[in-house]
Parts: C-alpha cells; sequence; structure tokens
C-alpha cells in the first residue's frame, strides 16, 4: 500500500500495531513526550508531505490529554503537507455530552466542540466505532465513518455461547434499544427475542428504580451496550434479570471504560462473563478481573482504513467481520 502513513497516539498502541501488522505495513515512526511544564510535544519522524495518513487514538486512559495529542498530531501532519488526515478514533471522547439534558440546563454539548476542534486542526475524515449517538456524525462537516462491533458482537456470541438459540437479547436502558449496531438489531441478525429495563436516574453514574420489560425465566439473557463505565447499570441489571429467572447471565460491551468501582462491582455480580472489544485497552483489567473477555476489532479498522485508503466502500463492514 504506497502512499500511506500510519501513526499510533500513546492511547492505545497495541491496537495501532495489530491494525499496522494486518496492512502487512510498518508503523509511522513519531515521539510523544511531555515537556517538564506537562505541555504535549510531538514530533513526526518520517516524511508525510503527499500521503494519506491515519493517526490512531482512542478517547481513553488520559483522555484530555490524549485527545491534545491526537490534535497535534493532526496539526502537525497537516502542516507537513500530508494530502489527507484521518483520525482513527475507536472510542470518541466525551460521546455521553451529546446534547443538553434537561430543559434550561446550563449543562455543555462538548461531543460537538471535540468535532470543532478535530476539524479545526485539520482533520479531513473520521473513523470511529459504536458512537454512543449516531447523531455525532452531524457535529461533523467533514466525513465520519461510524464503524460496528455488531458482526464480531454475532462471531462472538455463535461460537462461545452454545445455548444462543435459546437466549434473548436484552437492553440495559431504552436508549441502547434503539441505537445502531444495537440490541434490536442483534436480537433481529439472531433471530430471537429482546428485552427491555427501563431506568429511572436521578444523577450521572448512579441509577434508581430498574423495570424489566419482557420474560426471560429459563433463558440466557445476553445484555448488550455500547459502554460500561462505572458498571453500575449492567450489575443492577444482571441481579434483575436472575431474579426474573434468567439461567446465566452475559454483558457484552463495544467500550468497556470500566472506571472508579467497575471491577469490584463485575467481580461481584453474577455474570458469566462480560465481553468488550479492544477498542480501550484491556490487558489490566483482565488481571484484575476473570470475568473479562476481550473481541479483537483490529481486523475491522484495519479494513476500513484499507478501504478508505483505496477509495472502495466501508458499508460491507457494517455486516460482516473480514476474514
Amino acid at each position: 500500500m504506497p502512499n500511506i502513513k500510519i501513526f499510533s497516539g500513546s492511547s492505545h498502541p497495541d491496537l495501532t500495531q495489530k491494525i499496522v501488522d494486518r496492512l502487512g505495513l510498518e508503523l509511522g515512526k513519531v515521539v510523544t513526550k511531555k515537556f517538564s511544564n506537562q505541555e504535549t510535544c510531538v514530533e513526526i519522524g518520517e516524511s508525510v508531505r503527499g500521503e494519506d495518513v491515519y493517526i490512531v487514538q482512542s478517547g481513553c486512559g488520559e483522555i484530555n490529554d490524549n485527545l491534545m495529542e491526537l490534535l497535534i498530531m493532526i496539526n502537525a501532519c497537516k502542516i507537513a503537507s500530508a494530502s489527507r488526515v484521518t483520525a482513527v478514533i475507536p472510542c470518541f471522547p466525551y460521546a455521553r455530552q451529546d446534547k443538553k439534558d434537561k430543559v434550561g440546563s446550563r449543562a455543555p454539548i462538548s461531543a460537538k466542540l471535540v468535532a470543532n476542534m478535530l476539524s479545526v486542526s485539520g482533520a479531513d475524515h473520521i473513523i470511529t466505532m459504536d458512537l454512543h449517538a449516531s447523531q455525532i456524525q452531524g457535529f461533523f462537516d467533514i466525513p465520519v465513518d461510524n464503524l460496528y462491533a455488531e458482526p464480531a458482537v454475532l462471531q462472538w456470541i455463535k461460537e462461545n455461547i452454545n445455548e444462543w438459540k435459546n437466549c434473548i437479547i436484552v437492553s440495559p436502558d431504552a436508549g441502547g434499544a434503539k441505537r445502531c449496531g444495537g440490541v434490536t438489531s442483534i436480537a433481529d441478525r439472531l433471530n430471537v427475542d429482546f428485552a427491555l429495563i427501563h431506568k429511572e436516574r436521578k444523577k450521572a453514574n448512579e441509577v434508581d428504580r430498574m423495570v424489566l420489560v419482557g420474560d426471560v425465566k429459563d433463558r440466557v439473557a445476553i445484555l448488550v451496550d455500547d459502554m460500561a463505565d462505572t458498571c453500575g447499570t449492567i450489575c443492577h441489571a444482571a441481579d434483575k434479570l436472575v431474579s426474573a429467572g434468567a439461567v446465566k447471565v452475559y454483558a457484552i460491551l463495544t467500550h468497556g471504560i470500566f472506571s472508579g468501582p467497575a471491577i469490584s462491582r463485575i467481580n461481584n455480580a453474577s455474570f458469566e462473563a462480560v465481553v468488550v472489544t479492544n477498542t480501550i485497552p484491556q490487558e489490566d483489567k483482565i488481571k484484575q478481573c476473570s470475568k473479562i473477555q476481550v473481541i479483537d476489532i483490529s481486523m475491522i479498522l484495519a479494513e476500513a482504513i484499507r478501504r478508505t485508503h483505496n477509495g472502495e466502500s466501508v458499508s460491507y463492514l457494517f455486516s460482516h467481520v473480514p476474514l
């Protein structure tokens, strides 16, 4: 693949390495460091003039530092005459701050701010995965490819859950039921039923009351959501499903953020397995919790990069896992 360069930010070098290995490329040379006053310094170590540049940086870990590093890397490539710069952002930062939550609220819409920052820094194209709200694509005036983990999730279910034909897919909140690549679509593709849990939140990261809509008695319940942060919701949901008669409970989440008390909550909850993708590095979490399993989605991102670079359609990836 001539005229293509792939650089890694410091958030998830492992994923970028998997991507370049799959594409048979060398990882682009870049040095990211911090000055003693904590300012980010980036040096691109090879020529990018006229090249098609991809920068892989996920919204995890030190989110603000990593976002700033991504903006600086995009800008560095842009002013070094790269012909096109694509930001590959497996987990989009600030995606949950996508609207004003209450009437007359003074909350910011930070996802839009991040979109503006990426555009101003010089990004020509964004590749991301399972956006928290699909409308975030409309915050940009540049093309956004929102890929889905769904095909990889379907494959995992069929290969790892023997009784998947008798399972029921459950959305831990009403929002996830209608999300693209979400619960209804997975239930349709597996030809099984789905249920949802209605929750009432009093404040962020805390859930109050939960109501299960649907029948899970004597079935394997699979909770599906786009992300789990402190895991309060999915752990409550798992307890609800067990008390409603579910035989086993799995959770499948695209972005496993697992902050704060998440790991201890999962260890104490009644899950067979909590399955996440590697849009966020999970090595440390796996050591602390034996229930966490990881689906590798590097091939989906790699194939999206290859197709974008060659000017091919990416929509094949919405329903297939590349071989």
